[in-house]
Formats: C-alpha cells, structure tokens, sequence
C-alpha cells in the first residue's frame, strides 16, 4: 500500500511539474513559433463577465470541441474598477481563475488588457468615474489618466502575470490597446501603453497591436505584432496586402474575425451567413494565417454592462448572440458544426466531443407581478442645484434621476429645449404626462401646453449605456446643459432657462432596489394594484420543480431592468428587436424563485412567464426605421451638382475631390450605374472632407433620406458612418435607378470632397460607378 502512495505521489508531483513547466512563443519567420516550432493561432473570442461563472467551463469546452486550440479575451476595466481604488477580482471577474480553467482543457490564451476595449460594453471598458474630471482627454496622455490606466494594469498583472506561458501558464501574447486607428493618431501615448504592459509582463512575452487594414499604420510601432481586424465575407488577400509589403516576413493574423454583428435597439436582429464565415477561416488556415473568431461565444451583457454605438446615439441591446457558432446560452448552432468539419481538417488529432449543456431549456408558468414601489419610492438620495447636474457630477455611474423644477406663468403653449438629454427623458407637468424626448431620435424638445406660476416641471431621466467607440466615448449622463422654456408674449419672444433643480436619484442595482423595498415592505403587493400600468418596481415569484435555462418574455412591458434572485439578467424595451432575457438556471433554485422588473415607463401587463427559447428578432416601433420619408427628399432636378464623377472598380478608399469649395449642411449622392451593371448599391462608409482637406466629424451626422435600403441585415442608411467598415448602406434588389442617399451635416459646412469605401468582399460587389454629389 505504502509503495502505491508513493507511486501516485510521484505521479502527481510529475503532473504538476509538467503543467507549470516552462514554454516559449514568439514571432519567427512568416509564423508564430511554439517552443520552437511553426503555431498557427486559432482563437476563440469569449468573453468572462458575459457568461456565469458556473458555465465558464463548459463554453471553454465548447471552445475546445470546435476546433479552437485558444482563447482569446479582454479585461474590462470597468467591472474591476466600479468605483475608483476598489478592485475586484472574484467570482464572475476572476479573470485569472477562467485562464486557469482554460489551460486545464488544454487551451492557450490572448489577453487583451486594454485599457480600452470597446466590446460593445459601457464606455469601452473604460470607469464612469473618471468623467468626474471634466477636462480629462481620454486614451491620451491625460496624466490622470495614466495614473489610473496604470494602476489598473498593474492590478490585473497581479492577476495574470504569473500565468504567462513563459511562467508555465496559458497566456501567449497580450494586445496593446485597441484598434486605436480608429480613434487618433499618437504613437506617444500607444508606446506608453507599450512600455507599461512591458514592464509588467516581461521582455520575453508577445504584444501585439491590432486595427484595420485601412488604418493600422497610423500607430503602428515598429516591435510590436501587427495584426488586422476583418469580418465574414472580407477579400483576405486584400486584407492583408499592405501588411505583407511591408513586414514580408511577419506572421499573419486576424485577430478579430468577426462571425456575426451586435444587435442595438430599434433595429432587426443581425446576422451573417455561415458558409462565408467558414470559407473565410479555412481560406485563412489553408495559408497558414492565423485568426481569432469574434466572437466564437457572445454570451450577454448582464445588468447595465451594454454599451452604445455612434455617431449618434444607438444602445446595444443586452443579449450578445452576435450570431456566433455558440450562440447565448451555450448551444451549438449551425456555423458551429460547419466549423467544427472545417477546422476537423487543419488537426492532427480527434476533435473532443461537443459537450452537452450543463442546464436543461425549460419554460416558466405566467406570473402575475405587483407594483412595489413608485419611481418616487425608489430615490436613494436628493441634490439640491441652481443649475442641472450630470450623474457623474453627482457620483451616480448607473440609473436615473428625477429633475424638478417650479415654472413660472405662460399663457400659450412653448417649447421645452434640454440641450443634451441623455439619454431617455419622459416630461411631466404635475402628474400629466407630456410625451418623451429620445436621444436614440436625435430629440431634444417638445410643446409644453399652457402652465400656471408654481406648477412643477419633472423630468425622468433614464441613462442607458454609455458609447463605446469613436471620440464620444466622453458620455457623461443625465441632463448634461441646460433647460429651456420659449414662447411669444405680445409679439416678442421669451425665453426661459430654468434653475433651482430638485434631483432625485436612483441607483439601477439590486441591493438598493431590496433595500428601498424593505422600507416600504407595508406597501407590498397592496398599494398599487390600482394602478397598475405606472412605471415602478414590480415584484412577484415562481415555483419550480425543476431548474434549467430560460427566456423571460418582456414584451408587454414598457423600458427597463429585470433581476431574478437578486441577479442582474439586463435592459428591456418594448421596441425590440430583443423581447426575452436570458436567466441562466444557474441562477435559479427548486421551489421559490423572486422577479423583480424595474419598469421606467410601465408595463401594459405585469404579467411574465419564461419560455424555452429567446425572441431576438421583433420590432414593435411605432414606425418603420427606414429614411424614406417623401418630405425629406430634396428637390435636385434644378440644381447644379458639385461634382458629376465615375467611380474606380475594386476594393479600397476613394477621394472625389470637388473643382471648387461647397456649401450645405445636405450631401445628396446620386447613383446612376453600378460597376456590376446590377440595380443593387452598396456603401460602407462615406467622409466629407472640409476646406482643409480634413475629415469633419461625423458625430452630428444624420441619415436624412434614402429612396431606397435593404432592411435584411440591416443595410440602412446610417451605416455609411457607422464608424464600421465591414457594415454597408444597400438599396433593395430590384430598386430601379437612379438610387439617391441624403446625408445630414447637422449644420452647414464647407466642403471640397467625398471619401467613399465599397464593400470590403472581393471584387466591391454593388460598388458604384457614375454619380452626382450635390450640396444642399
């Protein structure tokens, strides 16, 4: 027996001696090398505060089973770093525990520790609490800033230094930043990051930086892994020219093939087809080009961790399925077994088998929820202010806050202006409810009717996730300006600017919705029943005999967040596409389970129940989202255009300088034929450069009008200027020419020229070949 013991004793010591031995990766010449030998990377984007902890390792496995020999992630600063100086890496933030999962299955792993990390996540990653000082420049060489990115990385280093691969861990390379070619140009601060993640990981670890092929010279820094960001349907050999000619012998990767798209609110459920998404990687692998695949598994934004794209203002919604081979709740889908038999070829050894789900589907009984707690009830703390304050001036990251004011005596109707509203403001006189003004609408006013001296003026302001790419990522929330008043008296117009603010906030977290409940638990279930279709917070519970995955149906309530058992599942609104929530049962328990919804508008039933399956896909607008409105098409028939122009054929950015400076705040493009001889258009993006030759910004841009655009895959106009070049404005089928788009300026401008991108698949198919460009 004794000889037994010692025998597994020895085993198990050479065990752990073998996983913590020492390895090596680094570049050599056209390929990674492994300990020595050619590695081709094939990555799974995952990402750990999108899937509960308990399910971590199952999706690493699911990972595994694919095909994938690595995973690849980010660090969110914000989670971390909720308020400034607390750290917290435990549970579901135990980045160091999902790498050490991930090695156990035989898995290696890219870290991409930011700072910034977009992801479609509040603020990129990056704390709300640094927007407490006004004048800091974000991802600059803002010093407070650093300082803070700083401390930051070094927290996580304390986390994950340990387990890079030359320390005997899974981590083989770490990302600088982020696409920063999309966001400036300042190799300074980018060398900066450098150096910081240097001095933390060591000289021997691998950094990469990633972008796009239009743009990643801008800061590329020459001892660093250039790497290009592409999705489904991309021309590679394209992709990677400029690359090749100027680095010959550098491994190539794309470290962002993106499988699918992000859905946001108001907008049709994404997605992108399976065949292009698999011909793509294995065209990759056939060369020996690496690749991660974002996103393999989205998973979810729980709580308030969604985030929201610009120019504009357009929320993501909370599920982010992105279409990936796993989709949100862990199941296999079509592009997964596509890829599995694709990556099958590129393996010398058995694939794993596809794991089962740890968690069954199960659908939950109708429910019928009562109101616990008004709006009122729910305020945590007041401000008194002269002028409106934003959340951060307040020290509230998440929520909503109620802005009250007394309003002087007018006679007739006058316009209410808040210059700025972020994001969704519902308007109240006394207790009558005056209408919404919608920052996703591009609203800041509406008609107030006649009020008296002394009446009260409330606005709810609900803030939704801040931006999480391009310059507006500076998001602050509430009421950001001012509030004003306009009317004519007596043939004269008055304006008002209105002061002596009385601020109610509230916090969107469980902890202070249980502890707002418990002060008012007489109340519960009785109070309200009346008055039942109010905004408040709703609670109710199920019993179940059995726990499992499920689906909670939001679509008869209005806009809001839901919690089960005291777990954050995201946001709600009625507009769609997304209507169900995901709750993982691991997070549910047999017998007696709690659902509270916190309802900004109110429902129009406050019944729930969970079904089997999500419904990403429905709108329930009160209009359709394309830009066809006749009256907003212009009148060129007498207008003489800027520039009457042919096209180039093929992939790439195009100029189309004008003879002479123009005047407008309307860009109108009329297209006349296609390169293909085909009727469909497509655009991916479109600049207008100003009288010195610079891009003008594109954040007041304004998708005016289309005569026509593609609803399928949501090809509408304002993806011109999405800041995406792999998304694309696309006319209808059959639409017959000419085909006309009207960009708004938000003001008037001088313009010299237009940039314009095709579509980035082979040969640029539906990319344009004569048009007219007027300014209006």
């Amino acid at each position: 027996m004794r000889k037994i013991i010692l025998s597994l004793m020895l085993m198990l010591a050479c065990s752990v001696q073998a996983a913590n031995k020492q390895h090596t990766f680094m570049v050599g010449d056209k390929t990674f090398l492994l300990d020595g030998k050619p590695f081709v990377v094939k990555a799974a984007e995952v990402h750990y505060p999108r899937i509960p902890q308990a399910y971590w390792e199952h999706r690493i496995k699911m990972c595994k089973a694919l095909g994938m020999n690595t995973l690849c992630l980010y660090v969110f600063w914000n989670i971390h770093e909720q308020q400034e100086g607390k750290f917290d890496f435990t549970g579901n933030n135990d980045v160091a525990a999902f790498c050490r999962l991930a090695q156990k299955n035989g898995m290696y792993v890219i870290v991409r520790p930011g700072p910034y990390v977009c992801a479609e996540w509040e603020m990129g990653g990056l704390p709300w609490w640094l927007l407490k000082k006004k004048d800091i420049r974000l991802r600059e060489q803002d010093p407070y800033f650093m300082e803070r990115v700083k401390i930051f990385e070094q927290k996580v280093g304390e986390q994950l230094a340990p387990l890079t691969i030359q320390n005997g861990g899974p981590i083989i390379m770490i990302q600088v930043e982020n696409e920063y070619g999309s966001y400036g140009e300042d190799k300074a601060y980018v060398s900066e990051i450098r150096d910081c993640l240097r001095s933390i990981y060591g000289e021997q670890t691998t950094l990469f930086q990633c972008d796009w092929a239009s743009n990643f010279t801008k800061n590329g820094l020459d001892d660093l892994v250039w790497t290009m960001n592409f999705g489904t349907g991309a021309n590679i050999d394209q992709q990677f020219a400029k690359l090749k000619q100027l680095r010959p012998n550098s491994p190539l990767m794309c470290s962002e093939f993106w499988s699918g798209w992000f859905d946001k609110w108001g907008a049709r459920h994404e997605t992108r087809p399976a065949e292009a998404m698999v011909q793509g990687i294995d065209e990759m692998l056939s060369k020996g080009i690496s690749f991660s695949l974002y996103m393999t598994h989205g998973g979810t934004s729980f709580g308030h961790w969604a985030g929201a794209n610009s120019p504009g203002f357009a929320p993501d919604v909370t599920s982010y399925d992105y279409d990936a081979p796993i989709n949100e709740y862990g199941q296999p889908t079509e592009k997964y077994y596509l890829l599995r038999k694709t990556l099958e070829k590129y393996t010398d050894k058995k694939l794993p088998a596809v794991p089962k789900a740890p968690m069954p589907l199960i659908a939950v009984p109708e429910v019928k929820l009562s109101r616990a707690l008004t709006l009122e009830q729910m305020i945590d703390r007041k401000v008194d202010s002269h002028n409106p304050q934003t959340f951060e001036d307040m020290n509230l990251g998440w929520g909503m806050a109620i802005y009250t004011t007394t309003l002087p005596q007018i006679a007739d109707k006058s316009v209410l202006t808040i210059s700025e509203p972020h994001d969704f403001v519902q308007v109240f006189v006394d207790e009558t409810k005056i209408g919404t003004i919608d920052r996703v609408k591009h609203e800041t006013s509406l008609m107030i009717p006649a009020v008296r001296k002394g009446q009260t003026l409330r606005l709810v302001v609900e803030a939704m996730g801040r931006i999480n790419f391009g310059r507006a990522i500076k998001d602050y929330k509430g009421i950001t300006k001012s509030v004003t008043l306009q009317t004519e008296q007596d043939g004269h117009e008055l304006l008002y600017t209105l002061k002596d603010w009385k601020i109610g906030l509230i916090p969107d977290d469980y902890a202070h919705l249980a502890k707002q409940m418990a002060v008012a638990h007489e109340d519960l279930h009785t109070a309200f029943t009346n008055n039942s279709s109010k905004a408040g917070v709703y609670i109710g519970s199920f019993i179940l005999k059995k726990v499992g995955d499920t689906f909670i149906n939001l679509e008869r309530w209005g806009k809001g967040q839901v919690y089960v058992n005291g777990h954050a599942l995201g946001r709600f609104w009625s507009i769609g596409p997304q209507q169900s929530l995901y709750c993982p049962g691991c997070w549910l328990k047999k017998g007696k389970n709690e659902i509270v919804v916190f309802d900004v508008v109110g429902p129009k039933e406050t019944t729930i129940r969970g079904q089997a399956q999500p419904e990403l896909d429905k709108l329930q607008m009160e209009k359709s989202n394309k830009h066809n409105n006749p009256g907003n098409c212009p009148d060129l028939n007498s207008d003489t255009p800027a520039l009457l122009g042919t096209a180039s054929s093929g992939n790439g950015w195009q100029t189309f300088r004008f003879d002479t400076p123009q005047k407008g705040r309307l860009i109108c493009i009329q297209i006349n034929g296609n390169q293909d001889g085909k009727l469909q258009t497509a655009i991916a993006e479109l600049y207008a450069l100003d009288a010195q030759g610079k891009r003008l910004s594109r954040e007041p841009w304004v998708a005016h009008y289309a005569d026509s655009e593609n609803l399928n895959g949501n090809h509408t106009l304002d993806k011109v200027f999405d800041l995406q070049e792999s998304t694309y404005w696309q006319t209808e089928r059959n639409a017959e020419f000419p085909h006309l788009m009207v960009i708004d300026l938000g003001s008037e401008q001088t313009v010299t020229a237009v940039e314009y991108l095709p579509r980035a698949e082979e040969g640029a198919p539906g990319s344009i070949k004569d048009f007219k460009i007027f300014l209006k």
